[in-house]
């Protein structure tokens, strides 16, 4: 199964709670932490929701090698 690494690029200072909350059930606690999650529509929704803040990559079955997804891309 493909899992998404996800690296916090933007804070969540001065953004509506909801997406601050969402940036923290993902597991992001600091600014360029990097969290892995399974595949899953959950999470692309998560993920989704705080794009702008966010950078998403897909690493195919324990790959670490990814391809960058959305978000801001420095």
């Amino acid at each position: 199964m493909a899992r998404l690494r996800i690296t916090l690029v933007k804070s969540p200072i001065g953004y509506a709670q909801d997406q601050k909350d969402t940036v923290r059930m993902l597991g992001l606690r600091k600014m360029w932490a990097t969290v892995e999650h399974a595949d899953n529509p959950g999470i692309r929704g998560m993920v989704h929701k705080v794009r702008h803040l966010v950078r998403m990559e897909t690493l195919a079955d324990g790959s670490a090698e990814g391809v960058e997804e959305g978000g801001n891309n420095p």
